[in-house]
């Protein structure tokens, strides 16, 4: 694969990831843990059928403890951000998630890795906590539901523990086994609560089709893009494409959904984005720099 097909591919799983939040629209009736738990059932049995079919994947010295940690964060991720996004909307709850996830993975590997914080990182950090206060104080808004921005916080400090957790689990193992095994094994840990709240829209025509594309589109099938794709460019490039889903989000949520964000709410939104770019701009300075060096 050519480093331009490359890009490409990183912006299309991308722009999968960013779908999601209006995807979850089409199933108002159905409670968010039941999406999250259908969607990852979905996506995870896919891809681990698939590679114990092809015995590409092998259990022996497995890192459990790692992934048992990333497996129920993502778990719990799924209720919090899925619920965000029917309580404040699916732009703000995405860029939310998005926006402060790097915030807060900074703040856990100062606290348990002890790197402390660069400059940049400080200078982010501000943009995104202004951000979202903007989106917290307009209360007057259509969308912006303050307990939603809450769960929205709440899934992006979970992304970040999952980040982390994740890193240990990749240090043994390829990245398709090792988001198979995860994924499954928080599926089994949603899957009771399929047979505790009301599933009747899964089963419909509608139910099953979004199922289907939460699970295999915005799950599988971006997950292997992206990964395909990072293989061939910088890492902070990536993240940089990353930026295509809170942007399809709020798009989606406007053309779509028929959301409606005030001046405010567009400002919060910018800030938060701006955090993204600053730590992103800073990692690739930071790996020029060290290419110059080398």
């Amino acid at each position: 694969m050519s480093q331009r097909i490359s890009y490409v591919v990183v912006l299309i799983g991308a722009i999968l990831w960013g779908t999601t939040g209006t995807a979850q629209t089409f199933l108002p009736t159905v409670h968010p843990l039941a999406v999250g738990a259908a969607r990852l059932a979905v996506g995870g049995f896919s891809l681990l059928i698939i590679l114990l079919l092809m015995r590409k994947i092998n259990f022996q010295n497995w890192p459990w403890k790692s992934t048992f940690y990333a497996a129920i964060s993502m778990a719990i991720f799924q209720y919090l951000f899925f619920s965000s996004v029917r309580l404040t909307g699916v732009a703000i709850g995405t860029v939310v998630t998005i926006g402060s996830s790097p915030v807060f993975s900074g703040i856990i590997e100062w606290l348990l890795l002890k790197r402390r914080p660069t400059r940049l990182w400080v200078m982010a950090t501000t943009l995104a906590i202004i951000g979202c206060g903007l989106l917290f104080l307009n209360r007057d808004g259509i969308v912006v539901n303050p307990l939603g921005v809450a769960m929205s916080l709440g899934a992006g400090l979970l992304f970040a523990f999952y980040t982390l957790v994740n890193k240990e689990v990749l240090e043994k193992e390829e990245a398709v086994p090792a988001v198979a095994v995860i994924f499954s094994m928080s599926a089994l840990m949603l899957l009771p609560f399929l047979f505790v709240f009301d599933t009747t829209g899964l089963v419909t025509g509608k139910g099953i089709s979004v199922v289907l594309y939460l699970g295999l589109a915005t799950t599988s099938v971006a997950y292997v893009l992206f990964s395909a794709g990072l293989k061939q460019i910088p890492s902070s490039s990536a993240v940089t494409l990353s930026l295509a889903e809170p942007l399809t989000a709020a798009v989606l949520s406007v053309i779509i959904v028929g959301e409606q964000l005030n001046g405010t709410s567009w400002l919060g939104v910018g800030l938060l984005l701006g955090g993204i770019l600053v730590l992103t701009l800073s990692g690739r300075k930071v790996k020029q720099s060290k290419g110059a060096l080398e």
